[in-house]
């Protein structure tokens, strides 16, 4: 039987006609416009074997961080466990927010194989925080795999997806909450009959949407699923929004003719589970097909759209302090307020600090590596003491009191590539904050304003960015090569993006004489030789205004390192 290579974890007597191959054995298809066309017309929908092999083929050519956990990995974790049966009772991390892994049509013991398979994946990308629909997904993608191996590999390419403007699965609450957000403004835009039915019908919309995702990945029947999947792989996450409007149609139809005139208001947890009820038996008035067509249906939805939408809610949940649904482990372990002293901050203003770093650091400890009590106000002793550091945090106390920073990604050695001429390092997650009077962060305005950046280019050290960056007359429509494989950095470098010289990416430069941080029609923070004294302005790069008063004398400055905090 061809299923036999990939059908270790299926049961075939659930799959009903799907149990039985057809059509196409054979897909010879390189073009992603041709995938997406084969993708919605279901080319690949009736044959298991050659949707796992296209499966494998799109999941490989997935853009992914440098380091990658890849099947070997995952046999090296598991070694001797591989040949043991492994047990569904061991629990699933806390992130999956208590999610269960779907049946789906797999074996009992299949259940167990996705449990082991999300825990390792736990281990290997402690900076995912939650991620509802990793269950359901894992569950999908061991249908079409060899091994647990394979599947492991499969799972952890989707989640280390680093192509920009393009995501494939939620991993912080934050991104989560805000594409229920996300979700509710579209189904007010592109599905109003359906949801003015939610509005009357239950006390809490936002209850509601806010299992929008489980609708598509937990509740849909396998058949639906795996067609939805065949999208999924090849477009990306706006399938998701597309597919649970459209289940929200089909659910305002059978709501409407079956109970006319009768749309008492319920609760929201009413609401939610006859919802669920009716999408998990949709296969007997709406079949797959009749599902996509009603998805891709709805225009308008841009993906253009949908990021903007996702940038804006997000950025309203951080101003609303709304971003961790759990305490963020790492951050907890990071910083010890017992042992933490800062002559600038507290141990809690430098918790608040370090929950804003990129993840990846989150386990680190903060470490000083200069302060100007104690080596002085000595711009050559400030790079001889961060030098080598990657990255740093400084921070500034002026003499009225203020306290402001900067998040600095790259080493400040970098800044001898340039000779004795001024020029700008450093990348997109590069940030600057004030804390007294009040609490701020400043990112790189690409992230707010992702409509600022287009397609992918590729890195270079002759990038035409950079030649743009420093000449406000540079020719604004540089050719854009196509990008090699595999190019693709995880750190935001501005090769990344095409940015026009009014949006350009000045993110940190140091000369003898002074250190600038963000550049573009002013400085975020310029300070002189003796670092004693400053200047801030807004600027192009992080879209800020003054940090604090314009011209300031420095009273304190401090620049702080990321220790490994596992190494010790």
């Amino acid at each position: 039987m061809a299923e036999d290579e990939y059908g270790t974890f299926v049961d075939w007597s659930q799959m009903g006609d799907l149990a039985t191959s057809s059509g196409p054995t054979k897909l010879d298809c390189k073009e992603l416009k041709e995938f997406k066309q084969m993708a919605r017309q279901g080319y690949w929908a009736k044959n298991h074997k050659l949707r796992a092999q296209v499966y494998q083929q799109l999941i490989k050519s997935i853009p992914c961080r440098t380091v990658t956990p890849d099947a070997e990995v995952y046999r090296d974790i598991i070694g001797d466990a591989a040949a043991k049966k492994p047990s569904s009772h061991i629990p699933l991390p806390e992130f999956v927010d208590g999610n269960p892994v779907p049946r789906y049509c797999l074996k009992a013991e299949a259940v167990a194989s996705a449990h082991r398979i999300i825990n390792c994946v736990a281990g290997q990308f402690p900076d995912i925080s939650h991620c509802p629909s990793l269950p359901a997904l894992t569950a999908l993608l061991l249908h079409f795999s060899k091994d647990e191996a394979q599947c492991f590999e499969h799972v952890s390419r989707i989640l280390a997806c680093n192509e920009p403007g393009k995501r494939l699965l939620d991993q912080t609450f934050l991104a989560y909450e805000s594409s229920c957000m996300t979700f509710g403004d579209l189904a007010n835009k592109y599905c109003t009959a359906a949801h003015k039915l939610i509005v009357a019908t239950a006390q809490d919309v936002v209850d509601v949407y806010a299992d929008w995702q489980r609708w598509v990945l937990g509740d849909l029947p396998f058949a639906h699923m795996v067609r939805v999947l065949d999208v999924y792989l090849v477009e990306g996450y706006k399938v998701l929004y597309r597919v649970a409007i459209a289940l929200l149609k089909f659910y305002r139809k059978h709501k409407t003719g079956g109970q006319a005139g009768q749309n008492q208001q319920l609760d929201s947890g009413k609401t939610r589970s006859d919802i669920q009820a009716f999408i998990k038996g949709i296969g007997s008035i709406v079949t797959p097909e009749k599902l996509l067509e009603k998805s891709f249906s709805i225009r308008l939805i841009s993906r253009k759209e949908i990021t903007l939408l996702q940038v804006t809610n997000e950025k309203s949940l951080q101003q609303k302090g709304i971003t961790v649904k759990q305490k963020r482990r790492n951050v907890q372990l990071a910083l010890d307020p017992d042992t933490f002293t800062s002559e600038i901050v507290s141990a809690k203003e430098m918790h608040d600090i370090w929950s804003w770093i990129p993840e990846r650091f989150a386990l680190c400890q903060p470490e000083l590596l200069f302060t100007t009590s104690t080596h002085g106000c000595s711009l050559s002793r400030f790079y001889s003491h961060c030098e080598g550091h990657e990255p740093t945090l400084l921070l500034i106390r002026t003499t009225d009191g203020d306290v402001c920073g900067a998040f600095l990604s790259s080493d400040w050695e970098e800044r001898k590539r340039g000779g004795n001429k001024l020029s700008y390092f450093g990348t997109g997650e590069c940030f600057v904050f004030r804390l007294k009077p009040e609490m701020e962060r400043y990112e790189w305005v690409v992230i707010r304003h992702p409509e600022l950046a287009s397609a992918v280019r590729p890195a270079g050290p002759d990038d035409p960015a950079a030649a743009a960056a420093a000449d406000p007359s540079a020719d604004q429509n540089l050719p854009q090569p196509d990008k090699p494989p595999g190019e693709l950095s995880p750190f935001l470098a501005t090769h990344h993006f095409n940015l026009n010289s009014k949006n350009t990416s000045m993110f940190m430069a140091g000369s003898f004489d002074s250190i600038i941080v963000g550049g573009g029609d002013g400085n975020a923070l310029f300070i002189d030789a003796e670092l004693n004294h400053g200047h801030t302005g807004r600027c192009a790069t992080f879209d800020n205004p003054p940090l604090c008063k314009e011209s300031f004398q420095i009273s304190l400055l401090e620049a702080w390192g990321f220790q490994d905090a596992m190494a010790h």
